[in-house]
């Protein structure tokens, strides 16, 4: 699916050069230098490299890109590399035009594993260096740096995450009614026939999104494979080591359609069935805080989408719980994405930049700043402030997480942002899922 950072969509790309320049560094009159002193410390392995610069393009752009560019300040005061930054809305369109002409940025946040093979294979990305190799492994996962090794060879470690297992509610309206958060996938059906019951829709849903209308839905089969086959299964179905139209895959879909395809359930606020067709995803989850629906599955970043002034906290207007497994006892399977910091080049300085970007101390100094989750184990959850983004880092790092990486975005393009997307729309219409799901199979690339 698309990348959606909070308030990432609404204004142009910046392009904005970070120049801290050399002087920041050191007093050039035998004082004291600046490199030298305690607040640099935590940045002499990166030393020896002032006065070279290093590109970064990225589709984080307006408020998020400020605090990005805000999250590395010290870093380049007390290094002297200066990053140029560009953010663009027109991101995964242009970079492989970049790429193919000569004109490669040095760094690239990727949030798709399948671009990122598509560049490693053809020989684009230069794997990372020992320092950053180290530096990742000791501070993700291994569920995470595989989405950015190809061939055995790491080219990248992640930056910003998010978490899609959600299930946004109202604690307010819960508290009234007397309904408890389920803990399990029957809990949450027997919640649902319970709100139901009591003339509420329990559940709203939206999955327009102009030219990637249908992702919302293909979030949830992923999570529902997830949930009802295990990530063994869902790793197969990703890479198409099972056809997209195996009857597991079947299972999953009918699972998600007792809830998006029951006239009983949806769409609060909106209509019935058909109304999650041409509802936003910006606006699926609004009818909540008006009282006409009683449960929303979307990611983290949604924080963003309530209205002005509405309280996103444990006791507050709205807040999210962790979308329930089907099976306890298999872990807490968790979808999500994020961002990868690769490179096209491989620079001293380069090379500097990007273990710096895979550090706690990048991790905390972005995390201090506001609205930012990272998988990183060394973020410390005190500079987390936000309460959806510090339930969104205690799930990244609960060591019963089985995190899985959205599946659409690590399938083949004409099929994760294409095909998948718009049978969604069919099967919402009421095209039935094994045609859905044979017309997926039909046009994943021989």
């Amino acid at each position: 699916m698309p990348v959606f950072r909070p308030r990432q969509a609404l204004a142009l790309a910046s392009a904005l050069g970070l120049a801290l320049g050399a002087a920041a560094c050191g007093s050039g009159d035998g004082g004291s230098d600046k490199t030298d002193s305690a607040e640099c410390a935590a940045y002499e392995q990166y030393q020896g490299h002032e006065g070279k610069e290093v590109s970064i393009y990225a589709s984080i752009r307006d408020v998020e890109a400020d605090l990005l560019e805000q999250s590395w300040e010290q870093f380049v005061e007390c290094t002297g590399i200066e990053i140029n930054y560009e953010g663009s809305g027109e991101f995964e369109a242009q970079l492989p035009v970049r790429v193919d002409g000569g004109n490669a940025p040095d760094i690239a946040f990727i949030p798709q594993p399948g671009l990122l093979e598509r560049f490693a294979k053809a020989g684009n990305l230069k794997p990372v260096s020992a320092e950053t190799k180290a530096m990742a492994e000791k501070y993700y996962s291994a569920d995470w740096l595989k989405y950015a090794t190809v061939d055995g060879t790491l080219y990248g470690a992640p930056l910003g995450s998010n978490v899609k297992s959600f299930v946004w509610y109202s604690p307010k309206m819960f508290q009234e009614k007397g309904w408890k958060v389920p803990q399990t996938w029957d809990e949450m059906i027997a919640l649902s026939d319970q709100i139901a019951a009591s003339g509420i829709k329990p559940w709203c849903a939206g999955i327009e999104s102009g030219d990637a209308t249908g992702w919302p839905a293909t979030d949830w089969i992923e999570d529902l494979m997830l949930r009802t086959q295990g990530p063994e299964v869902y790793d197969q179905w990703t890479t198409h080591a099972i056809p997209f139209n195996d009857p597991r895959v079947a299972e999953a879909v009918d699972r998600a359609g007792t809830i998006l395809k029951n006239e009983k359930y949806v769409n609060g606020g909106y209509g019935g069935v058909k109304s999650i067709l041409t509802t936003s995803f910006q606006e699926g989850g609004l009818p909540i805080v008006q009282g006409k629906c009683a449960m929303h599955r979307q990611a983290s970043f949604y924080a963003n989408q309530w209205p002005e002034g509405t309280k996103v906290a444990e006791d507050g207007d709205v807040f999210a719980f962790y979308f329930p497994p089907i099976d306890p006892s298999k872990g807490k399977p968790v979808l999500g994405g994020g961002e990868f910091v690769v490179a096209f080049t491989d620079r001293p300085e380069v090379q500097a930049v990007q273990t710096y970007l895979a550090s706690p101390e990048h991790a905390n100094s972005r995390a201090k700043l506001g609205n930012w989750v990272s998988a990183n184990k060394g973020l410390d959850i005190n500079n987390v402030q936000n309460p959806i983004d510090r339930l969104s880092v205690q799930i990244l790092q609960d060591e019963s997480t089985v995190f899985r990486f959205d599946g659409s975005d690590m399938m083949p393009a004409a099929v994760g942002a294409g095909t998948f997307w718009k049978e969604m729309v069919a099967w919402i219409n009421g095209k039935d899922t094994q045609s859905v799901l044979n017309a997926i199979e039909n046009s994943w690339p021989q």
